[in-house]
């Protein structure tokens, strides 16, 4: 398979295999208490355990991809995201659960790293914001299908019928890897692994940290929105519901935020467009009553400048850097993913309020376009990639 769009569409089949695999611990949980014996806490932290090895392992995982291929390195990945589920499907103890979670959270890392420059080394230059949002667009329908599917196996068959489904997904993005191909060659310098200077390495991180803030402050309405409803009286069903609204209408505007970009040619403008809004909409959401209409609006505009900001690294790399180079980036974005929501939680505890939490995430969205400035400055300065 040659064709680009047949590559990205492949990419983003395998990517939605990890996003079907990092819900499958929130789409069953009530039935993880029940089996295990264990609280929420738990539960959480086992949610949150499939990201934790992004900060260690996205910066080497790119430098493995660099020096053992992209596609054996995602092929590997994929095998530990299937041997993770197999040890939870398996597993007779809490302990094991926590342990093929953390097996399968070293998978998606790997993973991630090696989908994202791939995609890039399709679309350098051709569509890339497109391309990026749509590949991005694979999270949410990945939740989606969890959130849909496993709670009906789960019910119907327990906690190892569900992470066996999640195997069997797992399955079917390794036939697929199988069939991606590398870009064509367009001269020597794209089999060669090289180095990064250090203006590469600023814009790159700099990058990582628009990606990880505007994303912080997304998050917090899908972490905190329901518990501030729910300070406002609302049920936790009915707050659920609303503000999940959010996530699915961003099934939409993400790729559609990256069609845009490309066909005005001004993904900058958008991006900051785009933080102004997400800023302003996360503070009128503590503040006004006009929640439905608040939450749809946030959808929209919280896709918007997804494919943009996951374009900006394709600026500053050139195809022999960019495996190591995605693997700064996200190694950044995992960090402040990590640390935004432990911020957010001890503010809203100390303030009494879920919504200093949603005013936290409207400051940190506030900051992405002093960083896309920042990061414009070090481009400049820099010569600009050939691309592949």
């Amino acid at each position: 398979m040659r064709s680009r769009w047949g590559i990205l569409a492949i990419l983003f089949l395998v990517r939605l295999t990890m996003a079907f695999q990092f819900q499958s611990v929130a789409a069953v949980a009530p039935l993880l208490q029940t089996q295990f014996g264990v609280g929420l806490a738990d539960i959480g932290l086992l949610i949150g355990l499939y990201f934790t090895p992004g900060v260690v392992l996205a910066l080497p995982g790119g430098a493995i991809g660099a020096r053992v291929g992209d596609k054996p390195t995602a092929l590997a990945a994929l095998a530990l995201m299937l041997i993770g589920s197999l040890m939870m499907a398996l597993a007779d103890g809490w302990s094991l659960q926590v342990a093929g979670r953390l097996v399968a959270g070293i998978g998606g890392v790997l993973l991630s790293v090696q989908l994202t420059k791939m995609t890039t080394d399709w679309f350098a230059g051709k569509e890339i914001a497109t391309a990026m949002g749509i590949v991005i667009n694979s999270w949410p329908t990945g939740i989606a299908l969890s959130l849909v599917m496993l709670p009906i196996i789960g019910t119907a068959g327990g906690v190892e019928a569900v992470f066996l489904a999640v195997c069997a997904v797992v399955v079917v993005g390794i036939v697929l890897m199988l069939f991606y191909r590398p870009p064509p060659v367009s001269g020597p310098v794209a089999a060669v692994t090289g180095g990064l200077d250090t203006q590469t390495v600023s814009a790159v991180m700099v990058a990582g940290m628009i990606w990880g803030l505007f994303n912080v402050g997304f998050a917090m309405i899908l972490s905190f929105g329901p518990t501030l409803l729910v300070e406002r009286g609302w049920t936790v069903a009915a707050a659920g519901s609303v503000i999940s609204v959010a996530l699915w209408i961003s099934a939409f505007s993400v790729p559609l935020g990256g069609y845009l970009a490309d066909r005005t040619q001004r993904p900058l403008t958008l991006l900051v467009a785009g933080s102004f809004a997400l800023a302003i909409l996360l503070a009128l959401l503590t503040r006004s009553s006009a929640v439905v209409l608040i939450v749809v609006a946030l959808g929209i505009v919280s896709g918007q400048p997804a494919g943009p900001i996951m374009s900006l690294p394709a600026r500053v790399l050139a195809p022999q850097n960019r495996a190591i180079g995605m693997g700064i980036f996200l190694t950044v974005f995992y960090a402040a993913m990590m640390l935004g929501p432990v911020v957010a939680g001890r503010l809203a505890s100390w303030t009494g309020s879920a919504a200093a939490a949603l005013d936290l995430g409207a400051a940190v969205v506030l900051v992405c376009p002093l960083l896309l400035w920042l990061f414009e400055r070090i481009a400049a300065r820099k010569p600009q990639p050939a691309q592949a």
